[in-house]
């Protein structure tokens, strides 16, 4: 099963010939661009752009390669950032095309989808509100739920899932994230979506963990807070938002309605597959709008990130006083804050975000002020994030955040492009063994690779990626489910069944394997 995480994702593919030219030397085209900055900043911004960290690859010579070069590379059409420094917006920049093919050039003006960037504002929105009426962040969500409750079972008998603990990913919630819905899909209510009836193409959101007790990631979580949000206020959430967060703080370019409004639909990117394919109907919506559904701009996402940090120094409250900005940013559970991710040993905060077709990423720092915003109209926009972070550091001189430039499925995803599915497998089949501890690479970089192939219409190799993460990670549940989604493409039911029974037999919990067998007709496996 392929998983949309909300942040240092490592989306990967396969760009083939477009690939190999620009290792070989050969020329790309440069992408139109369109900026906002300072007079001052035009010489630190070509520094950024041209500061990327190169391309190194085993027994191979260092490449510099620009960000219009690495656009050309994953075959990414637009490409939109914002840079805040000390308190104040810099610069901002687009670069590239608003869809794949066309000549429309990206804007500062550009909407693209925020993804999962959309879970802490809307974190603020109800951080407002408990605020003002009153609301205890400690208290049984289900008190403040009026159209729909959360049922209780006997993980939530002792400890209660709260607001607080919902914002921070630790209140035992399913459903990791939302795939969203088509321009020709139906479009389930928020308590359908709940509920996982139809039209809903997600698991119903339930409480399987005793809430409290681990960090995990939960989109539907989040779900639960626009629907408190909504039966509290007796408003759509998207004029909640409004209302709340986008008109005190003067951003012009953001909204979270969902669909996306006929007037604002020239104004957006259009999403992108990998391989450089439009999505189809252009965009999904997302109904899940606290988790997924806002449409704004890298420029919008850094005002947001500066309130914070202004309120954290006391110098504003427009959305939230001081003291509460401060308890957002602080950490609530592993690895969250309100809202915010905050990683153990690093000073920033901020989030990712990841929709069907769109990438972005948010990183500032509370006390300096700074920070970026990257947003993206394509599914492989993230395997830019790092590599620009890591350039606006250097030239700004921020500390507290660690690019990761060059992780293992970096590498594998070259060698791959480059040198084909047998020698990316031998490389990190020698990788893993000689990396222990937290070196050591995780069964998601084959994963992701083998879905990219699948999309790409690369199926032998795809499973020659999937057959190889079972043999490297042998307990690990979602390698056989993401081999039996392989074998199950491939028309090969028998293998498929063994892989998806395997994988329910290590995660008792895996209600795709479970579903995936009542459709390969051995629902008999499946009982509980």
């Amino acid at each position: 099963m392929r998983h949309l995480l909300s942040s240092r994702l490592l989306p990967v593919t396969l760009s083939g010939l477009t690939a190999l030219g620009l290792l070989t030397g050969a020329d790309t085209p440069k992408p139109a661009t369109q900026w906002l900055a300072r007079p001052s900043e035009a010489a630190r911004i070509s520094r950024v752009e041209q500061g990327l960290p190169a391309l190194t690859l085993p027994g191979e010579a260092p490449r510099k390669m620009s960000i219009q070069d690495w656009m050309a590379l994953y075959e990414i059409p637009g490409v939109s950032v914002a840079v805040f420094d000390r308190g104040a917006l810099v610069w901002a920049k687009g670069y590239g095309v608003k869809e794949a093919g066309g000549s429309e050039p990206i804007t500062v003006d550009t909407l693209f989808q925020a993804a999962s960037i959309s879970k802490p504002v809307s974190a603020l929105a109800a951080m407002h509100h408990a605020e003002k009426r009153k609301w205890s962040l400690d208290e049984d969500i289900n008190a403040k739920l009026v159209s729909w409750k959360l049922p209780d079972n006997d993980f939530t008998k002792d400890q209660k899932v709260t607001l607080r603990r919902l914002l921070s990913h630790s209140a035992g919630t399913t459903v990791h994230g939302f795939r969203g819905y088509s321009a020709q899909a139906s479009v389930p209510t928020l308590q359908q979506l709940l509920n996982g009836e139809k039209p809903a193409n997600s698991s119903a959101v339930r409480v399987d963990t005793v809430p409290g007790t681990l960090t995990r990631y939960s989109g539907g979580g989040t779900s639960i807070v626009q629907l408190m949000l909504q039966d509290q206020l007796q408003k759509p959430f998207a004029q909640i938002m409004k209302e709340t967060v986008l008109a005190p703080l003067g951003l012009k370019n953001s909204t979270y309605e969902q669909p996306l409004p006929k007037a604002l639909e020239p104004l957006a990117a259009v999403g992108t597959r990998s391989g450089g394919k439009s999505v189809a109907g252009r965009w999904h919506t997302y109904p899940e709008q606290a988790a997924a559904g806002l449409w704004t701009t890298p420029s919008d996402l850094a005002r947001i990130a500066l309130e914070v940090s202004k309120a954290t120094q006391g110098k504003s409250q427009r959305v939230v006083s001081p003291s509460m900005a401060k308890q957002m940013l602080t950490r609530q559970s592993e690895s969250f804050g309100i809202g915010f991710m905050r990683p153990k040993e690093q000073s920033w905060f901020g989030h990712g975000g990841s929709n069907e077709g769109y990438r972005c990423v948010l990183v500032a720092f509370a006390e300096s002020g700074s920070g970026i915003a990257i947003m993206t109209n394509s599914d492989d926009g993230g395997l830019l994030f790092d590599r620009l972070i890591a350039s606006a550091m250097a030239e700004y001189g921020w500390k507290g955040f660690t690019p990761e430039t060059e992780r293992p499925g970096f590498t594998t995803d070259m060698i791959l492009r480059t040198k084909g599915a047998d020698a990316a497998i031998a490389w990190f089949t020698s990788h893993k063994s000689a990396s222990t501890g937290k070196d050591a690479p995780s069964s998601a970089v084959l994963n992701n690779l083998g879905y990219s192939l699948m999309g790409r219409g690369r199926l032998p190799d795809a499973l020659k990626l999937f057959e190889a993460n079972v043999a490297l990670y042998p307990e690990d549940a979602n390698t056989h489910d993401s081999l039996g989604e392989g074998y199950a493409a491939a028309a090969r039911k028998d293998e498929a069944i063994r892989s998806y029974k395997k994988s329910l037999e290590l995660n008792p919990k895996n209600d795709n394997a479970r579903k995936m067998l009542r459709d390969l007709g051995a629902e008999a496996a499946t009982t509980k």
